[in-house]
């Protein structure tokens, strides 16, 4: 049995080695504590359950749901976009729905390249970023992300020969997994660099909400307000904890956006129409519920930053996301994988390996603040214990 060749650079799948590494600790009895996945445990909006549960009662809902079917949604989306970041759109032409952001940002890449294309794709950086270009038979040039430099891409460094073969340039800020951010002013010098070499700029942009001390992170939209070159991908995943419903969103250039609708037309007819009219819910309702995320996320950062630095551990404190990047003791530093694997298997506590998200991920993990307090606190005793029997 043959198989493409499209898959092998699919093949290493650090993730894969880690839900290994996890099975094999429930084997042994461990109750794992999981911080390596960016789950949020917190519930949906009470308003968007109840928008779900009338829909799932009505039998008209039932059946497939084509785009002309998801105009509700994408009028809320529009809405939306215009009080959050005083942005009028097209919700006809540049918004589209999507099962989650992470769909989008993989299925963008068989709209915008031929093989052989190049993507400018930042490392570290989440992984399907880069595995939706080689889906689409391109090549990925990665942009290095170093924290002298704010974890931000130099993008005067990047060849004319890589740049005239690029298709597109991703961002993503707040970032995953180093939780940087990005000001206005870099965005608008990311607008004007991809409308100078005829880049589509693509900004996935799942952490809009999730900010900390009063920071209010730019959308890439507000740098490029007419969508020359721009297209914004959205989750409800975060800010309204809606995960396994799978759901998000494109806004952006209406011929990119419709590109994107073209590869969907030919994948899937759109989500039940129920969870559409519960994240339309979440959408045009009362945004308490984000504030409250927030605030409890916020929380476990700044206990988490307090249970480490007690054990000696000194982690940046993030600005937004519901992570801590942390830069490993030195006798892991080149073993980020093996130091979670063997972590896991030991306490069962389940971090994600800086080597997951690209080469310049070695020597770092990423902690996911998805449990309360009290489990934290718990994690951070077992990686105590762990850590000081290893040294």
């Amino acid at each position: 049995m043959r198989f493409s060749r499209r898959l092998t650079p699919l093949a290493h799948n650090v993730f894969a080695q880690m839900d290994q590494a996890k099975a094999e600790a429930r084997a042994l009895g461990r109750t794992v504590i999981d911080l390596s996945l960016g789950s949020s445990d917190l519930s949906a909006p009470a308003h968007a359950l109840a928008a779900i549960e009338q829909s799932f009662r009505d039998t008209t809902s039932h059946g497939y749901l084509l785009f002309a079917a998801t105009q509700n949604f994408r009028l809320a989306v529009a809405q939306w976009i215009e009080q959050r970041f005083g942005l009028q759109v097209d919700p006809q032409t540049e918004v589209l729905p999507l099962i989650g952001s992470q769909e989008g940002t993989a299925h963008l890449p068989l709209a915008l390249m031929d093989p052989g294309d190049i993507a400018l794709i930042p490392n570290p950086g989440y992984p399907s970023h880069s595995g939706g270009v080689y889906l689409a038979g391109g090549e990925v040039y990665p942009l290095p992300l170093y924290p002298e430099a704010g974890f931000l891409p130099d993008l005067t460094a990047i060849p004319g020969e890589v740049l005239r073969r690029s298709r597109f340039l991703l961002l993503s800020y707040p970032h995953n997994p180093t939780t940087a951010t990005a000001t206005l002013s870099f965005f608008e010098e990311a607008v004007a660099f991809c409308q100078r070499h005829d880049l589509v700029l693509v900004h996935d942009f799942p952490y809009c909400d999730l900010a900390f001390d009063g920071y209010r992170p730019p959308s890439m939209l507000q740098a490029d307000p007419k969508r020359r070159v721009t297209i914004e991908f959205f989750t409800m995943s975060k800010s309204y904890h809606m995960g396994g419903f799978r759901i998000g969103f494109a806004v952006g250039n209406q011929e990119v956006i419709r590109a994107l609708r073209q590869v969907k037309a030919v994948v899937d007819f759109n989500q039940y129409r129920g969870i559409l009219d519960g994240a339309a819910a979440a959408l045009t309702g009362p945004q308490d519920c984000v504030q409250a995320g927030v605030d409890t996320f916020q929380e476990r950062r700044d206990k988490m930053l307090y249970y480490l630095d007690n054990l000696g551990w000194s982690v940046p404190r993030p600005e937004a996301t519901l992570y801590l990047w942390a830069a490993l003791p030195t006798p892991w530093r080149e073993d980020s994988i093996g130091f979670c694997t063997q972590l896991v298997r030991e306490t069962g506590v389940a971090l994600a390996p800086g080597s997951g998200f690209g080469s310049l991920g070695e020597g770092s993990v990423r902690f996911a603040l998805v449990h309360p307090p009290r489990v934290l606190a718990q994690a951070v005793t077992h990686l105590g214990e762990f850590m000081r029997v290893k040294v």
